[in-house]
């Protein structure tokens, strides 16, 4: 989903919260709806849809927290990626990243990569 040039956030617009929760819940095979199911309505599909568009960019940790849980991811990544914790964090050796891989030292791009296929293998097992 690209993202118009000068959006508020990251520097790449593929690397934004709303762009990597866009490829967490497709990896996951779920739907907007489902995930609204998935964490009690605590997150509406309306709501999620804005988060994924960039409409909303800092999300209350208590959303975060929600869709760590339903994605399976990092929490503290999440919050990173909303500028909740500064990315020196990351530097420490602490990068968070989908809790599936555990390969150790995957850059941003593998980790997108990696998400990305994942969605493709489910997207084939739906057909």
């Amino acid at each position: 989903m690209p993202k118009p040039a000068g959006q508020i956030g990251s520097a790449a617009p593929d690397d934004s919260l709303g762009d990597h929760l866009a490829r967490l819940r497709s990896a996951t095979g779920l739907s907007l709806r489902e995930v609204e199911e998935a964490t009690k309505k605590e997150v509406s599909n309306a709501y999620l849809s804005q988060l994924e568009n960039n409409k909303i960019v800092k999300p209350s940790p208590n959303v975060l927290h929600a869709l760590s849980v339903v994605y399976a991811t990092s929490y503290e990544d999440l919050m990173r990626r909303a500028g909740y914790v500064s990315s020196d964090a990351s530097a420490s050796g602490h990068r968070a990243k989908a809790a599936t891989f555990a390969v150790e030292n995957l850059t941003t791009d593998e980790e997108k990569a990696l998400l990305d296929y994942l969605a493709f293998i489910r997207n084939q097992k739906n057909k």
